[in-house]
């Protein structure tokens, strides 16, 4: 009887262990097969996001400012993301951000005071940003964006108004213009002998290239 038993004990075990191999093998087998599902559905999920790139070489960044001296510039250094969370427009965000020491108003003199301490304070404040916040479509290719604007240190709500060249297209133009108040970020000051006005108004032309996903849904 002994006998019988120690053999039904060692069938019993033998048993257990393939059930325990197989549970492992099946546990396995599982991730295995989440891990690729959750890796496909990522794919997927990103692929339905507009992917875009701005071209600088393409593209500029100018101000202008009425005065009794014409003064007008531009940046030569700046960088500009353009992203989606979703093909809804309204989840899209621009973020500029420009190296404020690349003004270009044509004469040393005009850049030196337009780098100093009493306009851009480049020294202290090496950038100019903008980061949109809110965008609302106002017509089939036209926007407004509200978004963040700093200078100086300074970030105050501002608003972009732009139209957009290349709805439903790989490539286009994203031109757009914005006007601010200089002394409302401390740029109080006069340049000798020219008389500024307090208006300073920034015109945007970027280039930009869908390189993956789908376009935006524009509402019609």
């Amino acid at each position: 009887m002994k006998k019988a038993s120690d053999g039904i004990a060692l069938v019993a075990r033998g048993l257990n262990a393939c059930v325990s191999q197989s549970t492992k093998l099946h546990t396995i087998r599982f991730a295995l097969l989440s891990l690729f599902a959750s890796a496909v559905l990522a794919e997927v999920g990103w692929a339905q996001v507009p992917i875009y790139e701005i071209t600088p070489v393409e593209s500029s960044i100018k101000f202008d400012v009425e005065s009794s001296v014409a003064i007008k510039g531009i940046f030569s250094k700046w960088d500009a993301a353009l992203t989606f969370q979703s093909r809804d427009v309204s989840t899209g965000v621009l973020d500029i951000k420009i190296q404020a020491d690349s003004v270009d108003a044509g004469s040393g003199v005009k850049n030196g005071k337009l780098r100093g301490k009493d306009f851009f304070n480049v020294n202290q404040d090496p950038y100019i940003t903008f980061r949109s916040t809110k965008i609302t479509q106002t017509g089939p290719t036209t926007f407004e964006l509200e978004g963040d604007f700093t200078i100086r240190g300074v970030k105050k709500k501002e608003k972009l108004i732009l139209t957009d060249s290349g709805k439903g297209t790989p490539a286009g133009n994203i031109i757009g213009t914005m006007a601010f108040d200089r002394k409302d970020y401390g740029m109080n000051s006069n340049i000798p002998f020219i008389k500024i006005a307090n208006r300073v108004q920034v015109d945007i032309n970027l280039r930009w290239k869908r390189i993956s996903g789908p376009p935006p849904a524009f509402a019609e």
